[in-house]
């Protein structure tokens, strides 16, 4: 552990003792006494023991402080202790160490064992230190780290930054799945948690850091748990006919993990994690990689409930993992099955600022939607012979996007007169295939830091798709007078496949200790296909057999690229520096089967790259990169297919696009102090691109816009992002404070077809919030969590300035749990939020209100009977509010409301029974 010294002036305090090893009779001779300031671990004054293995320490301020005794072999000592006026000198005596072979415990503190030790870049806590409730599972455990907080969503936020990655005894359990772990695993299964940022692979491997690291909690079970079976049972039924059911079932045998597990439910519950709502969508977009390729993206193979309508969900896997031939092979299995059906109701509120025109649009929009997935993956690690290894993945997943929804718009001009009528209906059906595949190949040669790494990956997307559209666009005239109508009755297919090999060679040289040049090659191949059809009825309103030629296209993509790359890492004492850059050569032909028009294309991507890493302790860094890319316009930019799913909106490629350069760079610091649980986190962002792609827009008199995609050489569009959080404990209450800042401007030309008015319309969006955060937990008495703060939000268009949409607002949220005689426990949360109005939107207030109360049953508590009441004010109300191009939109959209639970739920174990206490 690293400390940083602290001077003031000493006065006339003492202490003294003597370290020694009762069982060999020795006096230990140079044993490190350390005397800790207990506030912050930080290092008040240091000795080392004489012959005879006293030590004595003059001058100490008067003050709370910890003693550590070290010496090599032997187990760490530590204790607290007071010096004041009553007691100036503290006589410790013989104070006994016991070697670390002697000893399972690292650290030993006098009366209670040490709760956190710091292995490196590691901070570990010990389970033993910590309250542990009968059934307890993972998350409560964490929940009384200190710089650790849980949020009543399983959201885990550690030294600042959210962990996104949870293992168990370093393996991945049911994937990238964080509350399947910390809310299913028992805590008196725990041994230990450590916290680390997990390096990627290739940085793991050379020992060269790359700067890509991801905030993770590895959970270490104890050795006498890992043999036997575990699980809980949860069923719940309450009024307006919502339900819960769940089971997980877990079969431990030393290094083999079985587990399974099913929920089924119409309450928002899929088991999920926080953050897949950003991992997974439903877009279906063709997108550009890093190296220049380009792809098809069909969305996620998981199910997500995001808090739109009204759900119900039934999902289920199973897990393997095990190590074999003492650890030479390591294999890691999941298989994931689900469906999930949303029921919506939405209505949305627009303003569009065109140069001489506002058009306010109201629509209101009702759907169904369902979603079935299942997806196999697994991953074996051979550990070849000593120097080298290999590591194998494959996934393969299925899944059906069904949609059926009707809308209805309208759009009124500025002085209200009517300006449009709009009826849509769409029903689609969507299936997706998707199978990806890697080789990772890792040898460590004789020289030391001399290494070779080999990657071959890739996948194949089949995505096949119809839908029917019918819609009816009704405009007006000024005077009001009806224009005649546009219908439409269309029945779309869409056929779309990609298959993508990628590779990639890395050599590392060190070139002298702590310098070292990286080298990478890659070859890559991309072959894409994109069939989309439109027909509307013949003569008569028969079948739909007249094909579309505006909204049909049929074309392929086949593409190459090569990249090379060379990147300088220095990396001494607390220093780590890298820069180098990459580039790529990729040429691609795209023929357009339906017109025999056929486009080549030749470029260069250029990648530069540089960081910088300071690490003043173990715990405290400064970090600052800055990264660069070629964007080149994507397929969809450059020959779009006319997608009239919204009959007011239509897009149209430009061919003439030419590339743009994307500029980010970042810096942050972290600093934590673990005994007085501490820390401090600060980062900021600035990003800037020249020549941008912007949206050239038109709307014509019925208030149908058409966009079209074009270079803006002449601006930069630019954004940055700031963020501030600052948390201790303060007389046993942890304290937090947090703030964030965000700017974004963006460019686009706005046409008003009326009277053919183009201007450059300039929109900025800023965003400001604040906040203050106390939590404490008290054993078996209560615990509580408030966080609240101001918001403030403007979006800025430099068109129709009277109705920019500037807006304050505030958010707080927080819980409480209290916990009774006889194993009752009442608990409750509450959020609210409140947006205020603009000129052209109304103000949002919401507050969410839920309680519930349990009893415990059982000798283990394992039996537990709750009752919820969700949404006791019956205010729930989705909310959405966003500014794009000079148009300004609110949402508002059903959701989970109030209702009664009763929930019945069983704790399960028989596990083996092992060294705990």
């Amino acid at each position: 552990m690293l400390f940083s010294l602290t001077g003031y002036a000493q006065s006339n305090y003492a202490i003294k003792g003597s370290a020694v090893d009762t069982s060999e009779k020795k006096a230990l001779h140079n044993t490190t006494i350390m005397v800790l300031n207990a506030k912050d671990s930080t290092l008040s004054k240091f000795t080392r023991a004489a012959a005879d293995g006293s030590f004595a320490i003059n001058n100490l301020n008067a003050g709370k402080f910890i003693l550590v005794l070290s010496y090599p072999g032997y187990a760490d000592y530590a204790e607290d202790f007071t010096l004041d006026d009553k007691a100036p000198a503290h006589n410790f005596g013989k104070i006994n160490l016991i070697l670390k072979s002697r000893l399972l415990k690292d650290v030993i503190i006098k009366g209670q064992v040490t709760a956190i030790k710091i292995k490196g870049d590691t901070t570990e806590f010990n389970a033993k230190a910590y309250v542990i409730q009968p059934n307890d599972k993972v998350e409560d455990l964490i929940r009384q780290f200190p710089g650790i907080q849980v949020d009543k969503d399983g959201k885990i936020t550690a030294q600042g930054q959210t962990v996104s990655k949870v293992l168990l005894d370093g393996e991945e359990f049911f994937g990238d799945d964080p509350t399947l772990v910390t809310k299913n695993i028992r805590a008196d299964m725990v041994d230990k948690v450590q916290l680390y940022d997990k390096k990627s692979d290739q940085a793991t491997f050379t020992g060269i850091d790359d700067d890509k690291t991801t905030k993770t909690l590895n959970i270490k079970l104890k050795g006498g748990k890992k043999a036997g079976s575990f699980g809980k049972a949860i069923a719940a039924a309450g009024t307006d006919k919502y339900y819960q059911g769940q089971l997980m079932y877990n079969k431990f045998q030393n290094k083999e993990k079985i587990s399974v597990y099913g929920i089924g439910s119409n309450n928002g519950t899929t088991g999920l994690n926080w953050d897949d709502a950003q991992k997974y969508g439903d877009n279906n977009n063709m997108e550009m990689t890093d190296d220049g390729g380009m792809y098809f993206s069909y969305g996620g193979d998981d199910l997500y409930y995001n808090g739109h309508g009204l759900p119900k969900a039934i999902t289920g896997g199973v897990h393997y993992d095990n190590k074999l031939d003492k650890d030479k092979y390591a294999v890691n299995g999941n298989y994931k099955i689900g469906e999930l059906t949303i029921d919506g109701n939405q209505n949305t509120i627009s303003q569009n600022n065109l140069p001489d025109l506002v058009i306010n649009s109201k629509s209101s929009q009702v759907d169904h939607k369902s979603t079935f997935r299942q997806k196999l993956d697994a991953k074996i690690e051979v550990k070849l012979d000593t120097t080298a290894n290999l590591k194998i993945t494959a996934s393969g997943s299925y899944k059906n996007n069904k949609n059926n929804s009707l809308s209805t718009d309208t759009s009124r001009r500025g002085d209200n007169s009517l300006l449009n009528l709009t009826t849509t209906s769409n029903v689609s059906n969507n299936d997706d295939h998707r199978f990806d595949a890697s080789v990772f190949y890792t040898k460590k040669l004789k020289k030391k830091g001399r290494t070779l790494s080999v990657l071959i990956g890739g996948n194949t997307d089949n995505n096949e798709g119809t839908s029917f559209l019918k819609s009816n666009l009704q405009s007006f005239q000024d005077d009001g007078t009806p224009n005649a109508a546009q219908p439409t009755d269309q029945h779309k297919t869409s056929d779309n496949k990609s298959q993508v090999l990628n590779t990639n060679i890395t050599y590392t040289e060190p070139i002298v200790k702590g310098i070292n040049l990286v080298f990478n090659y890659g070859f890559n191949i991309d072959h894409a296909s994109s069939d989309q059809l439109a027909y509307s009825r013949g003569a008569g309103g028969g079948d739909y057999n007249v094909l579309v030629d505006s909204l049909s296209n049929f074309f392929k993509l086949n593409q190459h690229s090569h990249q090379v790359g060379i990147i300088l890492n220095y990396n001494k004492g607390k220093t780590v520096i890298n820069i180098g850059t990459k580039a790529a050569d990729v040429s691609f032909d795209q023929i357009n089967l339906y017109t025999g028009n056929e486009l080549k294309r030749q470029f260069i991507n250029w990648f530069p790259q540089a960081s910088y890493v300071y690490k003043f302790s173990q715990q405290s860094s400064f970090r600052a990169n800055y990264n660069g890319n070629t964007q080149q316009p994507s397929i969809s930019q450059i020959q779009p297919v006319k997608d009239n799913t919204n009959p007011l909106y239509v897009t149209l490629g430009n061919p003439n696009l030419t590339p743009s350069f994307y500029n980010h760079f970042r810096m942050s610091y972290n600093s934590y102090k673990v005994i007085g649980g501490e820390n401090l986190y600060i980062s900021g962002d600035y990003g800037f691109t020249t020549n941008p792609i912007v949206n050239n827009t038109s709307t014509d008199a019925t208030g149908k816009t058409t966009s079209q995609y074009f270079n803006l050489s002449s601006k930069i569009q630019h954004s940055y992002y700031g963020y501030f959080n600052y948390g201790r404990k303060i007389g046993g209450i942890n304290i937090g404070i947090n703030s964030n800042v965000s700017s974004r401007t963006t460019y686009n030309i706005v046409t008003n077809g009326v009277n053919a008015v183009s201007q450059l319309n300039t929109t900025k969006n800023n965003s400001y919030q604040g906040g203050l955060s106390v939590n404490k937990y008290v054993e078996n008495k209560y615990d509580f969590y408030v966080t609240a703060g101001p918001t403030y939000t403007v979006n800025q268009s430099s068109l129709q300035t009277i109705y920019n949409s500037n807006s304050s607002g505030f958010n707080s949220r927080g819980w409480a749990g209290l916990y009774l005689p006889h194993n009752w426990q009442i608990g409750s949360d509450a959020e609210y939020t409140y947006t205020a109005k603009t000129a052209a939107l109304p103000q949002f207030k919401r507050t969410l209100w839920n309680a519930s109360i349990s009893k415990a049953f059982l000798k283990e508590k394992s039996f537990k009977i709750m009752g919820t009441v969700n949404d006791i004010l019956n205010q729930n109300q989705g909310f959405n509010r966003y500014a794009n191009g000079g148009i300004i939109t609110e949402q508002r959209y059903t959701t989970i409301k109030r209702y009664f639970l009763l929930t019945l739920s069983y704790d399960f174990s028989k596990m083996s029974a092992g060294a705990s206490k």
